[in-house]
């Protein structure tokens, strides 16, 4: 009985300290077009704590004290000073204004979102004005490109969008649009990337030290999110350049209460070349390639408490060629059609309901449909009309494969006081896996079907975490994410801790250190060599595993005059690796796919230097990574470590724009990186001849490779350059850009292999891929 007195007794004093608190919540969102703003900081010069709004704009802070003096403030936008005396519960719907659209207003207030003041470390903001910014391959502008110039971020090959995250592999990184997971982030075999930059709000990208609400990856998590929709006005823009055009349209359904979001992007070399095509083909062939995006969103206001969103996106490519003719003998005649091509694409949707519970606790339901498919066909057709009858041949071959999810998910923001910022959440997605079939239907024959059979899983996590302030100098993020995965009558758990805290060392010094583990229950196999769709996404199985990792850091971080600067260093073991075994590949349909992958594991480790400024007329950033990244498999290299394929031991990039005009910019972007690693035989040697007289194999040539991996490329290193200027019309405003891709024309290795030079001898020859690319593009705003 006593003890539960004073369990009551205990409860009703921490019910009357919250009893004399205030709490003040609300929404930050952009003056004019009513959007919200995320990672806007609110601080009170009062008491020295403060908040920062959620990906939805909202926040809460509460205080004690009788009176606060709140600056908002957001990277690009102008800071806010806010009053209030005698307070009680209130509720602030601000409007921030963008940067440079009235004169300079002079306030005081400390700089809250300092890097050293935030406790979570590997985390990288990345604003939209810098990636359309930067200079782009062929006028496309691309936020995966954009990635690849920050530290502990490559690139697997000359102009890939593929991202490598401290020695991860492409398939563990946790790509999310409005929160749903994109399969497969690529266009046009790897170069380009599926956002198209004029429909984001928020980038950001995070390498380590992970919160626990993210799960299912091991390696990095890119949260991109969509613009929600002008409330008060239609406006849009768009740009044509050379390869593709875009047109992004955004406005009011209903002003204050609805609005909606349109975005279109397709390419159109395949319209373009197809004159050229069919005039040295005699009008027989068709070819080409084209890629497309299609983004939508509407965003509707039920209430101050309740908002509704729902999004869209469907993205496809297709590489193609058809040949069609006729030819008459003896008075019959022969049409035929034959074509063939690969098809690959994503669509996503999410439906979310926000609800403000009470002015401390939010909540945010998601609802989402997403399908990820690859296709490789070729369709033969043929007509014979002898003038009395008629004979068609049809004969189809198919092979495919892709991922199915539905998905429900929870997540609540709980802020009691400005010393804790909790979040708690769970989330199921069901999976259906199609790892590859094929398939061929024809006249005359029987329907064969052959492949892996359709698997389905289901996944699913809970999570809890809170940002706590220990005491003045002390911050930390703590949390669990427990997951599971059912499939094939196996059950898949893990709990994972996740730890990230700050030391404010002075005002402009703190030293951060963070700890977690990661577990992913799907794998993606991958082929050597250009990394094409073809790759195959599958499940953890009772025979194959999941993926786990454990990742350390520690690091420090500085501001200095309008710099940030950061110097980290990490560990990462990675379990539950998959890799084809020598020789083995998807066109292996008549053999399941985990009989033909190695099972191993890996680790990376390095250090990362950045040095950012984020505001100014010149704004930019310098990063430098040193690291070593190794694979090891009992069934490849004789069961030694090796280098993992992108394993790159500097890498430097240097990003800068500058408006030097009211009206004019300019960028460049340089980056260097010593070689990749790859595979070459040391030793060949002419096999005895074969006893088989009637064989082609005489004098075998054998190749011997020592390891895998044994070889480096050339150094990688490449200047890239961009102008702009815009002027204001009548209508809105018109930009034209100049951009040059490999200012000095530098022959990047793209692959090596061997060749033979004039004299027939082998030799290691190099195959590179982008010379100097100047490209044009025009843009519009209305």
């Amino acid at each position: 009985m006593k003890s539960v007195f004073s369990v009551f007794i205990l409860f009703f004093i921490v019910a009357a300290g919250f009893c004399q608190q205030v709490t003040i919540s609300g929404t930050v969102q952009e003056e004019g077009s009513k959007e919200s703003l995320i990672g806007v900081n609110i601080f009170d010069k009062v008491t020295e704590k403060g908040t920062v709004s959620n990906r939805f704009g909202y926040f809460s802070y509460t205080t004690e004290s009788d009176s606060v003096d709140l600056y908002i403030s957001y990277v690009g936008f102008k800071t806010q000073r806010i009053q209030l005396t005698s307070i009680q519960d209130t509720v602030l719907n601000v409007a921030l204004i963008a940067d440079g659209e009235l004169a300079e207003v002079v306030v005081s207030a400390q700089d809250m979102d300092r890097i050293q003041e935030v406790n979570r470390m590997s985390t990288i903001d990345v604003p939209i004005h810098h990636i359309k910014e930067l200079p782009a391959l062929l006028g496309e502008v691309d936020v995966i490109k954009v990635l690849q110039l920050l530290p502990g971020v490559q690139s697997g090959t000359e102009g890939a969008s593929g991202l490598y995250v401290r020695g991860g592999g492409p398939d563990q990184n946790l790509i999310l649009l409005d929160g749903v997971p994109i399969y497969n982030a690529s266009h046009l075999f790897g170069f380009f990337s599926v956002f198209n930059a004029d429909a984001l709000n928020n980038v950001e990208l995070i390498k380590g030290g992970f919160p626990s609400r993210f799960g299912g990856r091991l390696s990095s998590v890119v949260d991109v999110t969509m613009r929600e929709g002008n409330m008060e006005k239609i406006k849009g823009e768009g740009s044509i350049g050379i390869i593709s055009s875009k047109v992004t349209v955004d406005g009011p359904i209903q002003k204050g209460k609805t609005s909606f979001l349109v975005s279109a992007r397709r390419t159109y070399l395949d319209l373009l070349a197809r004159p050229l095509i069919k005039a040295f083909s005699g009008g027989d062939e068709n070819s080409g390639y084209y890629f497309y995006d299609l983004n939508g969103k509407v965003n509707h206001k039920i209430d101050d408490r309740n908002r509704l969103y729902f999004s869209v996106y469907k993205g496809d490519d297709k590489a193609y060629n058809k040949y069609s003719s006729y030819y008459v003998n003896n008075n019959i005649r022969t049409d035929y059609d034959d074509a063939y091509g690969i098809r690959w694409g994503n669509f996503i949707s999410a439906l979310r309901w926000n609800n403000v519970i009470n002015n401390k606790l939010f909540s945010n339901y998601t609802f989402t449909y997403s399908k990820y498919h690859f296709d490789l066909f070729s369709d033969y057709y043929e007509k014979v009309d002898d003038g009395v009858n008629t004979s068609v041949t049809e004969y189809t071959e198919r092979y495919f494969s892709g991922i199915r999810d539905w998905a429900g998910k929870v997540d609540f923001d709980y802020v009691p006081n400005p010393d804790h910022y909790i979040r708690f959440g769970a989330n199921v997605i069901s999976h259906k896996f199609s790892p590859g079939v094929y398939v061929t239907k024809g006249s005359g024959i029987s329907d064969m079907k052959e492949g892996s059979e359709e698997l389905n899983s289901t996944e699913y996590a809970i999570y809890i975490e809170d940002d706590i302030a220990v005491t003045d100098k002390l911050k930390a993020n703590l949390g669990a994410h427990y997951s599971g995965f059912m499939t094939e009558g196996k059950h898949f758990q893990s709990l994972q801790p996740r730890i990230a805290a700050r030391y404010l060392v002075n005002g402009s010094t703190s030293i951060k250190a963070s700890y977690v583990k990661m577990a992913q229950y799907i794998h993606l196999l991958t082929n050597a060599g250009l990394g094409l769709p073809t790759d195959l996404w599958v499940p953890a199985t009772a025979a194959i595993g999941p993926q786990k990792a454990t990742q350390v850091g520690l690091g420090i971080a500085r501001s200095y005059r309008g710099f940030e600067i950061s110097l980290e260093g990490y560990y990462k073991t990675m379990d539950g690796l998959i890799e084809y075994r020598d020789g083995a590949t998807y066109l292996n349909v008549d053999e399941n796919w985990e009989n033909k992958v190695a099972v191993g594991e890996g680790r990376s480790y390095g250090l990362e230097l950045l040095i950012q400024k984020k505001i100014g007329k010149i704004s930019g950033w310098l990063g430098y990574t040193l690291s070593k990244t190794d694979r090891q498999f009992e069934e490849i290299n004789f069961g030694k470590w090796y280098p993992y394929k992108y394993d790159r031991r500097h890498d430097i990039s240097l990003a800068l724009t500058h408006e030097w005009k009211d009206n004019k910019d300019f960028s460049l972007a340089w980056v260097y990186g010593t070689g990749n690693a790859f595979s070459l035989p040391s030793l060949r040697y002419e096999a005895p001849d074969r006893e088989d007289n009637n064989s082609w194999y005489y004098n075998n040539e054998v190749e011997y490779y020592e390891s895998r991996n044994n070889f480096r490329n050339r150094d990688y290193h490449r200047l890239d350059l961009s102008f702009s200027w815009w002027k204001t019309k009548k209508w809105g405003e018109r930009k034209w850009t100049l951009a040059i891709y490999n200012v000095y024309n530098r022959r990047n290795p793209f692959f090596m292999d061997l060749g033979y030079d004039n004299n027939g001898n082998k030799k290691v020859v190099q195959y590179s891929l982008f010379p100097f690319i100047p490209s044009v593009t025009y843009g519009f705003k209305f």
